[in-house]
């Protein structure tokens, strides 16, 4: 029953969150801030990740073509449609639903359990609104763009890491990139950013904005925010595999 109620209660919040807005001008400055804390400066950690999943998937693509007869440019074709299609958004979002989940479920939190939700209410805001869907419009405008990022950084990770060991050489590599590209691939992953983002940001939200009691509770909370997402993600990665390729 406890699952139950808990979807209950998001939908419930995500009603909230949608309806009733406060001035436009208001919710403008506040994605603007939230852009910048939850999505630009996650480009720093996006592209370390990305680089090195990029160098050790080019390795662990040449290190397993034993076979003579496959030729060389399937390492870049493999890095690149990994990063494409998996990597860079499922993965990226399990990430960041550690990195931003957790950051927005303990902001609102905190500001649950200091009553300052409660003041917000009182003065007749919206908190719900106020606070969540800045943060949710920012994730996922922001997304998509990490996830373009992520499959640059990678590629480049591959380009650096599999000619320094000389798993491949760069001609091969640059070949591989460019064979066989299927656009809608790209299309299908942006797709699933949008879908992850709203995710991410609304689930963390929810559990930081329905915690109770105290400081303890709000780490608590944000444990279960990001398991829970990453578990959504996980259950949403397959639905629309299932449905768009």
């Amino acid at each position: 029953m406890n699952i139950f109620n808990q979807t209950g209660r998001y939908f419930a919040l995500m009603l909230k969150v949608f309806s009733r807005p406060e001035r436009h001008s208001i919710y403008l400055r506040q994605t603007f801030n939230e852009i910048e804390n939850l999505g630009v400066k996650s480009v720093g950690i996006v592209a370390v990740i990305s680089v090195f999943m990029g160098g050790i998937m080019t390795l662990q693509v040449a290190y397993n073509m034993t076979n003579p007869l496959l030729p060389n440019t399937l390492i870049g074709l493999g890095n690149r449609d990994s990063l494409i299609l998996e990597f860079s958004s499922t993965i990226m979002a399990l990430i960041m639903a550690g990195k931003i989940g957790s950051n927005i479920t303990s902001e609102i939190g905190s500001m649950k359990v200091t009553e300052q939700i409660d003041s917000l209410e009182i003065m007749g805001v919206n908190s719900a609104s106020y606070l969540i869907m800045p943060k949710i419009i920012a994730v996922v405008l922001m997304f998509p763009f990490l996830y373009i990022l992520s499959v640059f950084f990678g590629i480049i990770g591959g380009l650096i890491v599999g000619p320094a060991v000389g798993a491949v050489s760069v001609a091969d590599y640059i070949n591989g990139i460019q064979y066989a590209f299927i656009p809608y691939y790209v299309t299908f992953s942006l797709i699933k950013c949008l879908v992850y983002g709203f995710l991410i940001a609304s689930i963390a939200a929810f559990f930081g904005y329905t915690v109770e009691g105290g400081a303890f509770d709000v780490g608590a909370a944000s444990t279960r925010a990001v398991v829970n997402t990453s578990i959504m993600i996980l259950v949403w990665d397959l639905i629309l595999t299932q449905l768009l390729l």
